[in-house]
């Protein structure tokens, strides 16, 4: 299989794109560590079976933590490389979507823990993985979670946009730096994906913030945002996690500082 031999991490994987990409990775051959706040340890111990289910011979732990909390994240690293491993393959997938609001309006407190959670989030775990790659000589990949709210520019969510465009910005020059040792790093860029939690949130509060782009109910919004999309309508975690497993196989070994959009033809 496309990752046997391969260790696994996954942030994020309570939420729908991160469970996605934790089963595809088992279900590849890889062990896997699915890791998300300690709020949220029933809904890994579900991904955890899910992941069982889909490959019962695949080795599976999970691990809470804050990405933001530079010892919480190292503590529980330790903790996964004793139980399955150096991750070699990383999906930095944990985020926050923020408030929606006008940009004269948007809260600054908020606006500061987006970009905390979002962008020093993906670098305090980027940079324990990459380290412990390092300690021990061996080369990977790491997949940031960047979105196509980096290049769009979408209204009302000016703080997930920053944070997002941010990303980009580290993932490229994080490629630079960790290529000489055979650390590839790349970015995955999701538009709307859906069912599920963000999707609906997305639409509802768009539908919420007063603006000349969007109606004001869930079924007009939704419309809306699928008249975007080339493909007219919108993606599947699925369809991200097999961009994120591309990714992260030696079938993309050529690639490092990548953005991949995932958004079916909208830009």
């Amino acid at each position: 299989m496309m990752m046997d031999g391969r260790v696994a991490l996954v942030t994020g994987a309570a939420g729908d794109l991160g469970e996605a990409a934790a089963v595809r990775l088992a279900a590849d051959g890889a062990s896997v560590a699915v890791c998300d706040l300690p709020a949220r340890t029933d809904a890994l111990a579900a991904v955890v079976e899910a992941c069982r289910s889909a490959n019962p011979a695949a080795s599976v732990t999970m691990a809470t933590f804050d990405v933001t909390d530079p010892r919480s994240v190292e503590e529980a690293l330790a903790l996964v490389i004793d139980q399955i491993g150096v991750p070699d393959a990383v999906y930095n997938n944990a985020g926050y979507q923020g408030l929606f609001a006008n940009t004269v309006d948007y809260d600054v407190e908020d606006f500061r823990r987006v970009q905390d959670i979002n962008v020093t989030g993906v670098f305090v775990v980027l940079r324990a993985c990459a380290n412990a790659l390092l300690a021990i000589g061996r080369p990977g990949a790491i997949v940031n979670a960047a979105s196509m709210a980096a290049l769009g520019g979408p209204p009302n969510m000016v703080a997930y946009a920053a944070s997002k465009a941010a990303v980009l910005g580290l993932t490229k020059t994080a490629a630079a730096d960790l290529a000489p040792n055979r650390i590839r790093v790349n970015a995955v860029s999701p538009a709307f994906i859906g069912p599920g939690m963000m999707w609906d949130r997305q639409v509802e509060l768009q539908a919420a913030t007063p603006s000349q782009y969007y109606g004001d109910d869930f079924e007009t919004v939704a419309a809306q945002m699928i008249d975007q999309v080339p493909l007219r309508r919108y993606g599947t975690a699925n369809e991200v996690a097999s961009v994120v497993r591309f990714l992260l196989s030696d079938d993309a070994s050529y690639l490092t500082g990548v953005n991949i959009e995932i958004a079916g033809g909208a830009s």
